[in-house]
């Protein structure tokens, strides 16, 4: 059994501690202290980081005996059992947990105290927090879960630390009931929440600065609510202003002008999409005339065979506008390498363009398919020539 430090001062830094096992376990090196401030991950809380012994901790482990087991570098081979080790925590990330751990208490409880929604579960994640609601709340229920979190951070209150057997806490009026047995280390943040937690926190609510809540999704019949607190809440407005700044910046217009701006933005990009859609059906049906005209006489039909520098919705555009005429076979192949193929051919002609198309990958590699009228394929290698003599081979042999 290791003696858990941070439950009682989540504000211990640094400690010393006596090495009671020593030993290799999957290729790691474990250490387990008779005492300890390293926060194992538990409770949708991640482990703690540091040094022990100079060493870097890299995780943190709650072992099924009630020790606690740290994994250090593998360089730790110097630790032996009996040795007394020098702890220290990585403080800027132990105090980040806390403001978000804390924050997580005091905005569960105020949606709870305000709209009788229960938090079912909690992840205290890298760059965000979230909590997943019993039922969806509306944006104005949000904004004053938000508000009332806030008013409870701003007042300052102490967030002490009870504890209690089972018993009697089931007859004190948690948040939301443990299922833990024996004695439970109670959250109690003043007037407002109390909640059976293993975490560490904040002596204070004013030390978790702000809870701003970010996103907000539907997620398994309820919904999950992203947050952030303190150093981080500050984070994210430092990069929104920056990101606004620059948008700003770029279209030259004040901040609260910005979103018609954009949406002005929209409307002619939409516009400019229609033109070019409309252009490009127009050069379309242009080079299909030519290329049309210029078609071979074959047994198959009158074929087009051409290397066409595009991608696959311009080759299929060319394609479908010459066959929209009457005994036309086409072939087009992309120039660039591997090579795109798009074989049509009009209703009236017997030739199936699945089938070319096939033949065509079994020449050439690559994948691919499509219906008789008209197929096509990707990642074919070979020249764009070697291709379409391949395809002028085949096509000769159909009759029409």
């Amino acid at each position: 059994m290791t003696d858990r430090l941070y439950y009682a001062d989540a504000y211990c830094r640094e400690f010393s501690a006596a090495v009671t096992r020593a030993d290799r376990r999957e290729g790691r090196t474990i250490v387990v202290l008779d005492r300890t401030a390293f926060y194992p991950t538990s409770g949708g809380q991640p482990f703690d980081t540091g040094t022990l012994a100079a060493l870097p901790v890299l995780d943190v482990l709650d072992e099924d005996d009630g020790s606690v087991a740290h994994v250090l570098d593998d360089h730790a081979g110097t630790v032996t059992v009996g040795q007394t080790i020098h702890g220290a925590i990585d403080w800027p990330r132990r105090f980040d947990h806390m403001q978000q751990h804390t924050g997580q208490h005091v905005l569960s409880a105020a949606v709870d105290r305000l709209f009788g929604t229960r938090t079912v579960s909690f992840h205290l994640g890298r760059d965000a927090s979230t909590i997943d609601l019993s039922r969806e709340l509306s944006r104005d229920e949000i904004a004053a879960a938000e508000t009332e979190a806030n008013r409870v951070v701003w007042e300052n209150r102490p967030v002490a630390i009870r504890y209690a057997t089972a018993q009697d806490a089931a007859k004190l009026p948690l948040r939301k009931e443990s299922q833990r047995e024996g004695t439970l280390r109670l959250i109690d943040i003043d007037g407002f929440d109390l909640s059976a937690c293993g975490g560490t926190h904040v002596d204070r609510t004013g030390a978790i600065g702000v809870i701003a809540i970010g996103s907000v999704e539907r997620f398994k019949g309820g919904q999950r609510v992203e947050f952030f607190c303190g150093g981080r809440a500050l984070g994210q407005f430092r990069a929104m202003r920056d990101t606004l700044a620059g948008a700003v910046r770029l279209l030259s217009v004040l901040p609260e002008e910005l979103p018609g701006a954009v949406d002005r933005l929209l409307s002619e990009a939409r516009d400019q999409l229609r033109l070019v859609a409309a252009l490009r059906q127009d050069l379309a049906s242009y080079r299909a005339d030519e290329m049309a005209a210029a078609a071979e006489p074959a047994a198959a039909g009158r074929l087009v065979l051409r290397v066409v520098d595009g991608d696959a919705n311009v080759l299929r555009s060319l394609a479908s506008a010459v066959v929209s005429r009457p005994g036309f076979v086409v072939v087009l192949v992309s120039s660039a390498r591997p090579a795109l193929v798009v074989v049509a051919r009009s209703p009236d002609r017997p030739v199936s363009a699945h089938d070319v198309v096939k033949a065509l990958i079994v020449a050439f590699g690559g994948r691919g398919g499509g219906k008789p009228e008209l197929a096509q394929a990707g990642g074919l290698d070979g020249s764009a020539d070697d291709i379409l003599a391949a395809a002028r081979r085949l096509l000769s042999t159909i009759p029409g």
